[in-house]
């Protein structure tokens, strides 16, 4: 469980405090060093020499979600944190509310700072970037050439060498031992004979068909299921639909929060609560319920009138989760899109072109009435051998 500590208790309710900085110099040279994605080693920019990461081997841990609730409701406010102060080159500076590592922006020096300060739940566990920005880049312009419908200078964008920004994103993870009750009824199609009238070559025939019916039957019951890892992300910088896309996330190989992992990236503080991310993961674990329900009704249709749920010990995580990011503009508006730094799946926002969407609505007009007038060719020589 997460913990406050003195120094930090007597530096909150609007106290201002100053950052603690980590830097992270070269064995070599003693220069400052960036983490190299896809490997557990920090490079330096000036030498070149690659200085390992002692990978950590403790267990990743859940923790107690009704617990840290109670803590966080007597914990203190946040303390206000100060400016940061740049060893490499002297200057002061903040970084945005949100982030706690990324750049110094007068001399590009990588910054990490702790998150204790500002968050009461630090993160405990990441996952480090495995692709690179050249690769991430290549992803991308593969996947904006295979747009359909999008206009053609926006595909030219793929030619363009638009930096991207490696975030680690926080996010929440949830586990929930859970058990439902339902009411709903159970439908099953049966047949009856009924005679019916229809036109058919101009003619109006009489014939007995097979009518289907729904019986339906109440029914009221009991589901269970174990939720593992159920992701909801804690940014609000990110549409959570882009979010939600870029999964799924290899959580089985998180390692140990450290911080030489974030060297040269940015990294965000969570601004989703945890008690507003529960509620989003209850949310989808919903959707999974309501197909055990339906399946447990059986039957051919299913309705569930209603269905409670209790959740046995939840617990939680709070992770970093890496992702590629940036945008480009078209006809005075801006479209964002994200990579994730470990598969190279990318979702984003798109414009259309009108004129290709239209050019294929009337070809497909076009193509359709072709076919009609085939078929309908082909009835009238039927029609005609018949006579």
């Amino acid at each position: 469980m997460f913990k406050i500590t003195n120094k930090e208790a007597g530096q909150a309710a609007g106290v201002s405090v100053k950052q603690n900085v980590e830097h992270f110099p070269c064995t070599k040279c003693g220069a400052l060093l960036k983490f190299t994605p896809g490997t557990h080693q920090l490079t330096c920019e000036y030498c070149g020499e690659a200085n390992e990461i002692g990978v950590r081997t403790e267990a990743i841990l859940e923790y107690d979600f009704h617990q840290a609730l109670q803590e966080l409701a007597q914990a203190k406010p946040n303390a206000d944190v100060s400016e940061i102060q740049c060893d490499a080159c002297g200057a002061g500076f903040k970084f945005e509310k949100s982030v706690h590592a990324g750049e110094c922006p007068f001399c590009g020096t990588a910054i990490v700072t702790g998150t204790a300060q500002a968050r009461p739940i630090t993160p405990k566990s990441l996952l480090p970037f495995k692709i690179d920005e050249a690769q991430a880049k290549q992803q991308f312009k593969r996947w904006l050439n295979g747009l359909w419908f999008a206009p053609g200078k926006v595909k030219k964008y793929a030619d363009d060498d638009a930096k991207l920004t490696g975030v680690y994103i926080p996010y929440w993870t949830f586990d929930s031992s859970t058990e439902t009750t339902y009411l709903g009824a159970r439908g099953d199609i049966y047949y009856v004979e009924r005679r019916v009238q229809y036109e058919e070559n101009g003619r109006v025939v009489n014939a007995v068909k097979q009518v289907p019916q729904v019986r339906w039957t109440p029914v009221r019951g009991r589901v269970t299921r174990f939720f593992d890892d159920v992701l909801v992300g804690a940014s609000k910088s990110l549409p959570r639909q882009i979010l939600e896309h870029l999964e799924p996330w290899d959580m089985d190989n998180l390692i140990p929060y450290d911080e030489n992992y974030l060297k040269g990236f940015s990294s965000e503080y969570y601004q989703v609560g945890l008690d507003q991310g529960f509620d989003e993961a209850k949310h989808k674990m919903d959707n999974v319920i309501y197909q055990d329900i339906a399946f447990d009704i059986g039957g051919d249709q299913q309705r569930i009138d209603q269905f409670n749920t209790t959740h046995n010990n939840p617990t939680y995580k709070h992770c970093l989760l890496p992702v590629w990011s940036a945008a480009f503009r078209y006809q005075e508006k801006s479209y964002r899109f994200v990579i994730n730094g470990r598969t190279g799946q990318v979702q984003g926002e798109r414009p259309y072109s009108y004129w290709k969407i239209a050019f294929a609505v009337i070809f497909g007009v076009i193509a359709a009435a072709g076919i009609f007038m085939l078929l309908d060719h082909a009835q009238m020589l039927q029609t005609l051998q018949r006579q």
